[in-house]
Parts: C-alpha cells; sequence; structure tokens
C-alpha cells in the first residue's frame, strides 16, 4: 500500500516555474470549504489565520482536507504562529507585513531547520507522521519543500522588494493591494493611480530578482494586467465569492452585485 506523506511540497517547485497559478484565500474555519476549493479545480488555497477564526485544531484539520482532496494548502500566519502551523503540516506559510530584508532573514530562520535555519526539530507531530516519517529525511524534506512567502503591505516594502526577494528562502512575495492602500493613505482604493503604480513597482522587482512575485487578482482583466507586470501567483477571496454568488441568487439576477474585498 502507498502511504501519502502528509506534508506537500508541490508548490516550491510550482513556485521556481512559468506557470500562473491560482487560488483562493479562505476565512472559513471549514475542512469543507478547503475540498470545495480543490473540487473547483485551484490549484492552492491560503488558509488565512491572520483574519480568519479558525483554531489550531480546526487549521490542522483543514490541511488535512487539503491533502485528502488534492489541493496545496498555505497557511497565512503571523510569524509566533509559525513553528507549530509547519508542525501540523502546512507545505507553505504566507507572512503578512515584510517590509525589510532583515526582517524577511528572520523569517528564514524560523521556516528552516538547522543548518539553514533555527527552527526547533519535532518528529512527533502531524508533518512528520507523528514519527514515522520523522528524522534526518524530514529535515531534509522540509528544508528543500516548505514555500516561504513573504507579503509587502507598505510602501517601506515596495522600497525593498528587491532585496526582500533576493533573500535565500524567499520563495515568493505576495503584494497586498489592501493594507498598500490603506498604508499609502488611500483608504481601501487600490485602484487610485499612486497604489496602482506601487504595485507595479513591487511585482516588477520581485520578478526582476528571480523570484515569483503574486497578488490578489479579483477578475480575469486584472490578472492579465498583474502578469505583464510579472506576477504569476494569484489569489481571489473565498467569501467575495460566495458572498456574490448568495446575493446574486437572492435577487434572482435582478441587480449588479459588487463585492468589496
Amino acid at each position: 500500500m502507498e502511504i501519502r506523506h502528509p506534508l506537500d511540497t508541490r508548490l516550491s517547485a510550482l513556485l521556481r516555474s512559468d506557470r500562473r497559478l491560482r487560488g483562493l484565500f479562505s476565512g472559513l474555519p471549514s475542512p469543507a470549504i478547503i475540498e470545495m476549493c480543490a473540487y473547483a479545480g485551484f490549484e492552492f488555497v491560503i488558509i488565512d489565520n491572520e483574519h480568519g477564526c479558525a483554531d489550531l485544531e480546526t487549521t490542522e484539520n483543514m490541511l488535512r482536507a487539503a491533502r485528502a482532496s488534492g489541493i496545496i494548502p498555505v497557511v497565512r500566519c503571523l510569524p509566533q504562529d509559525i513553528s507549530r502551523v509547519l508542525d501540523m503540516g502546512a507545505g507553505a506559510v504566507q507572512i503578512p507585513m515584510v517590509s525589510s530584508a532583515a526582517q524577511a532573514r528572520g523569517l528564514v530562520e524560523q521556516v528552516r531547520y538547522p543548518a539553514v535555519g533555527r527552527r526547533g526539530s519535532a518528529f512527533s507531530s502531524r508533518a512528520a507522521g507523528y514519527g514515522a516519517f520523522g528524522g534526518i529525511e524530514h529535515t531534509r524534506r522540509s528544508n528543500e519543500g516548505i514555500s516561504l512567502i513573504a507579503m509587502i503591505e507598505t510602501p517601506e516594502g515596495v522600497e525593498n522588494a528587491q532585496a526582500i526577494a533576493s533573500v535565500e528562502g524567499v520563495d515568493a512575495v505576495f503584494v497586498g493591494p489592501n493594507d498598500l492602500a490603506h498604508a499609502m493613505g488611500h483608504n481601501n482604493d487600490w485602484a487610485s493611480p499612486p497604489v496602482e503604480a506601487a504595485i507595479e513597482k513591487a511585482l516588477r522587482a520581485v520578478a526582476a530578482a528571480g523570484k515569483c512575485a503574486g497578488t490578489i487578482a479579483l477578475t480575469p482583466e486584472a490578472e492579465d494586467k498583474y502578469a505583464g507586470w510579472g506576477a504569476r501567483y494569484f489569489a481571489n477571496v473565498a467569501t467575495s465569492i460566495i458572498t456574490q454568488a448568495l446575493r446574486k441568487a437572492a435577487s434572482r439576477g435582478q441587480e449588479d452585485i459588487s463585492i468589496q474585498y
């Protein structure tokens, strides 16, 4: 019988490819939503533990659902949760508000085992198959296969985008347009020309550093625009899509529905 390793490390190679990757943020504490994203055909799902309400036990069950249904799970979390999320079996972490190369280097140390980083070893966790896949092989698999995605969401991060992307161990850099717009004094208007210029500057800088650039793309037209600036890792928002569909059903299609991210 073939045993599937609990740790999904496919994203690392995909981020190094030339392919466009499409996924969803989901802040809903539901393994069923993860399965629905997989069966809909998305390549990855970002379990949102920054703004979502899932506790750690639910997060682990969402990771199980992702592995069973075949979708790649990324967990957006705060730095203090990195170790526990990785021990649960997350194959990638996406960390918000990264504004400098020094901060990015610190995150690499949290994500990687020695000698690359300083992550503490625990081979009894789900990521290591509760000891079935522990030891040197688990360390190697984790260091080579776990992806670290840094999020740029401030003007300082935009200015340092190429330096952040150039840090060894950072696999991708994602521009968060909503927080960036707020940080630039434009509320949530990330279509305003100054914010769009900052997004373009950051995406081009990341691509120039040879790393995968990503951002939120709510429409095919937006995705094509950002792809022209160097982005390949695109995320929509599950709750917005669901709410849009529900409102359309409730109105029987009689009105134009607009949902804010």
